[in-house]
């Protein structure tokens, strides 16, 4: 099995639609046979720290105990960071606090845990925030910043501007699609250079909105979120699919590693 470095980006809070739709670089990038896009239904409840568990874990809120925004505590379960160390490779981050609560430590200090570099930890290298408005240039730059600095095999990037944005605003306003475009902007600053240099980068998002400025439900505004998968390895055929459940898996096998995840089939084809 060929051995792949990988970036996961999450969107948080970032419909399929609003990407599909307003997301001119990336967009660019499967138009011109670079990329692919799919679409994934997020798990349930279609909230943000019981799905960060989800894409990270590849276990269901119902069988992880994560069901709401509320459970503070460390993951019970072997993640991708986890399963990475396990097996000798570097793992960095920068992320949203509760990440750093569900695989670090919990509850969140954030003059202990803002900035982290500690090989014995599951996220070893890390820029934690805790600020729903922390700028997504800023999460972006962070995360550029360590993988310059510790050159980690996977560097997981989750910016929130657009959740917030959401909540603010709602799923069917100009202030929504225009959060989107931005990060868009921000990431077409790096994207081409990860690729350059060999990353396989996946982009996704835990879950939508809705127009009530808020998610958890079943609307399909809530659930239907975009994968983007970016890089060599990938095989961009249109006729396969991803399950959020399956996130996880597919990062540890581009990863190389030894794991029991569940797996896509198909998505992987260099």
């Amino acid at each position: 099995m060929l051995k792949h470095k990988v970036i996961l980006v999450l969107l948080d809070g970032l419909n399929y639609t609003v990407a599909q739709e307003s997301m001119g670089h990336l967009g660019a990038l499967v138009d011109g046979g670079l990329g692919h896009l799919y679409k994934v239904k997020s798990q349930l409840p279609s909230m943000s720290r019981p799905l960060y568990e989800c894409i990270l874990t590849g276990v269901k809120p119902i069988d992880s105990g994560v069901v709401h925004n509320g459970v503070v505590r460390l993951s019970y379960n072997e993640s991708i960071f986890s399963i990475a160390k396990a097996q000798g490779l570097v793992t960095a981050a920068s992320a949203y606090h509760w990440v750093s609560e569900l695989y670090n430590k919990a509850p969140f200090d954030p003059v202990r845990d803002r900035i982290v570099n500690d090989e014995s930890l599951n996220i070893a290298h890390g820029v934690f925030y805790q600020w729903d408005d922390y700028p997504d240039e800023a999460v972006i730059l962070d995360a550029e910043h360590l993988r310059l600095s510790y050159d980690p095999d996977f560097l997981f990037i989750h910016p929130m501007n657009v959740d917030d944005t959401g909540h603010h605003f709602g799923f069917d306003s100009k202030e929504y699609r225009n959060s989107a475009r931005k990060v868009d902007i921000y990431l077409s600053y790096f994207l081409g250079l990860w690729l350059k240099e060999g990353y396989q980068v996946i982009v996704t998002s835990d879950h939508g909105m809705n127009n009530d400025g808020t998610h958890g439900g079943l609307l399909s505004c809530e659930c239907e979120v975009p994968c983007f998968v970016f890089g060599k390895a990938f095989s961009f055929d249109p006729k396969v699919s991803i399950e959020q459940t399956q996130i996880a898996g597919l990062c540890l096998d581009l990863l190389g590693l030894k794991h029991d995840k569940a797996l896509p089939k198909g998505v992987i084809g260099g």
